[in-house]
């Protein structure tokens, strides 16, 4: 809650509303890499069960964790919100700043899902396939768009273009600044949880490995106790 009133109240939500595109992108990663899957991880079980059942979304949530809907929609919302007509048309009102933080919250969500959904069978099975999805739907494609702001050799948006400037910071190095944000930002998280997930996947398997030294032990000891007392008899 803390960091969704950060992202969303005074100063950053003004910043990214009116002034800097840099502002905006980090409002963009707020809501995208902390506060969506904080979300999911802040939801029991038992209570995600319980809302599904009662309002009848189970079937739903189970599609929407599918990686593929996830990835593909989180990206088509990454992209079309920091289109130059999305941002100066819809950054010149309080409605329009809401709306595209919401959208923002819900792109987060989606892909997120696949991995830190509260119901279990939900989420993806295999820890390559995990950490593959979260290399490309978070760390690859964002990079295309991040790659514009940073090397693009004037402003994009004319809304920051033309606002009042902010510490002397000019509309172009804002806008690199931006690029800077979206390509570099989401890596401590994306690569974080992909070492905790190689790290988990570590753990399954020696677990596995140990219940099946255990397993063929007490599958071999009858066979060896039979011996023993046939060669005593004799």
């Amino acid at each position: 809650m803390l960091l969704l009133w950060a992202a969303t109240d005074w100063p950053l939500g003004l910043l990214g509303a009116s002034y800097l595109a840099s502002a905006h992108m980090l409002q963009f990663l707020i809501y995208t890499m902390a506060v969506a899957p904080l979300f999911w991880l802040g939801i029991p079980e038992w209570m995600a069960r319980r809302i599904a059942g009662r309002l009848r979304l189970y079937r739903l949530m189970g599609r929407i964790a599918q990686p593929v809907v996830g990835g593909v929609l989180f990206n088509f919302i990454l992209i079309a919100t920091h289109s130059p007509w999305a941002v100066d048309n819809f950054r010149t009102n309080q409605f329009g700043s809401f709306l595209m933080d919401f959208v923002w919250l819900i792109g987060g969500l989606l892909v997120w899902a696949p991995i830190v959904s509260p119901i279990t069978e939900h989420r993806m099975t295999s820890y390559p396939g995990r950490m593959a999805y979260l290399f490309l739907a978070l760390g690859v494609v964002p990079a295309v768009p991040a790659g514009f702001l940073t090397f693009a050799g004037f402003p994009l948006y004319a809304i920051y273009e033309l606002a009042p400037r902010v510490h002397g910071l000019s509309a172009t190095t804002d806008q690199q600044l931006a690029g800077l944000v979206m390509k570099l930002g989401g890596i401590p998280v994306v690569w974080g949880t992909i070492v905790a997930l190689m790290y988990q996947w570590s753990e399954a398997t020696r677990a596995e490995s140990a219940a099946s030294r255990a397993k063929n032990t007490a599958l071999s000891a009858p066979e060896g106790f039979d011996q023993s007392n046939t060669e005593a008899d004799q």
